[in-house]
């Protein structure tokens, strides 16, 4: 007759309460209970499933029924012990109940006459109850009295998954404690060693994808790990075939997906979902594994340490990939696309034809157009602001319809008249931009490294119709101490632009190219030379982080008036380079923005012609007009 190995989940289930793994916050009272022999008459274990509820349940009888306990660790060599090991024939006064097929009232009125008999061998009769959530109202009722007011011999162990099921009264009755989903990194860790017990040689990214695909519950994963080990070659468990046995998206084709989303490269994109489908990949397990890496990249946006606290249990080397790849998302494009994956997720559930859904998915991924709310609104400001950014400051003064691809912002149109930037300074007639200045092939200098003679005289860029941003008004301080206080605050700018960094790479990028240009009143005036970005960090909250980062640089709580510069980022380097004594008059004017109010025609108007919208845009844009369809 063949062998049949024993599956790794009963091979090593735990023993003892050290060896249960990733539920301190229950073992650790539970051994002090019995070290100070105060144990309760009656527990109640839930929690998700394969979390150690059944196996700590045991492994407490043993402890309570071992011939030198109440005692946390077990001897191992009494009658007790060895009935109750994981390999032994068990004890006449450990009886354990599936719930599920002795729930009702007449199983419980059973149990209740039973219990009034001694224990055979042992200290106490111990019952544990699995899925106690099936045991009917009626079998509640009937257990109560004796779960209440039990023998001194008997004692309970409830466990369940569905603790809301459990009847408040029992609940109350017994100490109650919560098993957890185990973190990927300790079902990782775990695995290895059992990997080393059985001498499989084990690639930890494999580890990695087979804690992944356990979903936080040990039973789970130690199952998919003998799965993957019964089929795995002299090589041991690779990467590779965790993956092809498992189903799991690779990382790498993920990372092309991410990176094609960043690029809006269409081609790239359709590509990758043609090989997800050539390879027999199940979608819906591709699709959540993609909701699962902009999770991650949502995360490394709003805590850059996200790592050391847990947030993310990932390689080193991914989570490198992960952070490279957030730093090309802003906030808004990140949430959208999460959005937009989870509800195609919802979609595929049943759909019979998957490829199309998936298909669909990246053509919404690759216009944010498609949403006329403020999510796909604030997806098209994002992507706006990084071509603006991303653009040499003399290219980026002006734009023009033609500057702005139509394939990827279809509904946002951007014209020269489209707003009118008013300063105290700045004549009304727009003067023409500046050429293009030629590449020197460095990398661009600090603001503080710019003085005000090599500062580029460009024109303030042209700001897209559907940006709005709120008036600012900055007053310069004439008082001595805010000229010495703005003088600290500009030769302290980069060091209170590294302390915004510790607090939020996003906030960082947005303040990188910013300067304070007047201090007055405690109110600190920073030039920004992006529309997008003044309203990015208005909406976002990074005003207040750069707040903090003054604090504790500088010890000094001032409050950040975001403006926008008068000629980008030149003009803002010039601020930051310009004397103090001349903060007042040599400080470049703030560009006020007002409200954009639509230009009806006045009675007066003697342009004006009264004609319809169809008849307007056929004479100015010169359209054809197309007659309805008679059926």
């Amino acid at each position: 007759m063949a062998h049949v190995s024993m599956a790794l989940y009963r091979t090593y289930r735990p023993a003892s309460l050290d060896a249960v793994v990733g539920q301190d916050h229950v073992t650790g009272p539970l051994r002090r209970a019995l070290e100070n022999d105060r144990v309760n008459h009656a527990y109640l274990f839930s929690g998700p499933r394969g979390c150690g509820k059944t196996s700590t349940a045991r492994i407490l009888a043993r402890s309570l029924n071992c011939a030198q306990g109440p005692t946390p660790n077990p001897c191992g060599e009494c009658q007790s012990c060895l009935d109750l090991a994981a390999n032994g024939v068990g004890s006449i006064d450990v009886i354990e109940l599936d719930a599920a097929s002795h729930g009702g009232v007449e199983d419980t009125r059973d149990l209740r006459e039973r219990a009034m008999f001694a224990p055979a061998s042992s200290r106490y009769k111990i019952y544990i109850i699995d899925e106690a959530h099936m045991v009917t109202t009626a079998g509640f009722n009937a257990l109560l009295k004796l779960v209440e007011e039990p023998p001194d011999h008997v004692r309970f162990i409830f466990a369940t998954t569905e603790v809301d099921k459990v009847l408040p009264t029992i609940r109350s009755r017994t100490h109650n404690y919560t098993f957890r989903l185990v973190s990927a990194k300790v079902l990782a860790e775990h695995l290895a060693s059992v990997c080393a017990a059985e001498g499989v040689p084990a690639d930890p990214a494999a580890l990695a994808l087979v804690a992944r695909a356990g979903a936080g519950s040990v039973r789970d994963s130690l199952s998919i790990l003998s799965q993957v080990i019964s089929g795995c070659g002299p090589e041991g468990v690779t990467y590779a075939e965790a993956v092809a046995q498992l189903g799991m998206t690779d990382g790498a084709l993920l990372d092309e997906t991410v990176d094609a989303m960043a690029a809006h490269d269409g081609a790239a994109l359709f590509m990758v979902v043609d090989r997800v489908m050539e390879a027999g990949h199940e979608p819906r397990r591709f699709a959540t594994d993609l909701l699962e890496r902009l999770r991650d990249l949502i995360v490394l946006q709003h805590v850059p340490h996200a790592v050391e606290v847990k947030l993310i249990d990932a390689p080193e080397d991914q989570v490198a990939r992960e952070v490279v790849q957030a730093a090309a998302f802003g906030a808004a494009e990140l949430a959208r696309a999460a959005d937009v994956v989870s509800e195609a997720l919802s979609d595929l559930r049943g759909a019979t034809a998957p490829r199309l859904h998936l298909e669909l998915m990246a053509a919404r991924l690759l216009l944010p157009a498609s949403d006329a709310d403020e999510r796909g609104t604030r997806a098209r400001l994002d992507q706006l602001e990084r071509r603006m950014s991303a653009q040499p400051p003399a290219a980026a003064a002006v734009l023009s319809p033609a500057s702005v691809p139509a394939a990827d912002t279809p509904t946002i149109t951007v014209a020269p008249e489209a707003v009118r930037v008013v300063t105290d300074s700045t004549p009304a007639p727009a003067q023409t931009p500046p050429a293009k200045p030629a590449s020197t092939g460095r990398a661009p200098r600090k603001l503080s490294e710019v003085t005000e003679s090599s500062a580029p005289k460009a024109q303030p860029p042209e700001i897209p119709a559907a940006v709005a941003v709120q008036p600012t008004a900055v007053t310069a301080s004439n008082t001595s101490s805010d000229e010495s206080g703005l003088a600290e605050m500009r030769s302290m700018w980069p060091a209170v632009l590294d302390a915004l960094k510790t607090y939020s790479r996003v906030a960082w990028m947005a303040f990188a190219n910013s300067a304070p240009i007047s201090l007055s009143n405690g109110v600190l005036a920073v030039a920004i030379d992006s529309a997008g970005t003044a309203i990015n960090i208005r909406s976002s909250g990074h005003d207040e982080r750069l707040r903090q980062a003054i604090l504790d640089v500088m010890r000094r709580d001032v409050k950040i008036d975001v403006v926008l510069a008068p000629n980008a980022s030149g003009a803002a380097a010039a601020a930051a380079a310009a004397p103090t004594s001349a903060a007042a008059e040599d400080a470049p004017p703030a560009v006020v923005l007002p409200p954009i109010e639509v230009d009806a025609p006045s009675i007066d108007d003697e342009d004006a012609v009264e004609e319809s919208g169809v008849d307007l845009v056929m004479r100015t844009l010169g359209a054809t007009q197309i007659g309805e369809i008679q059926h």
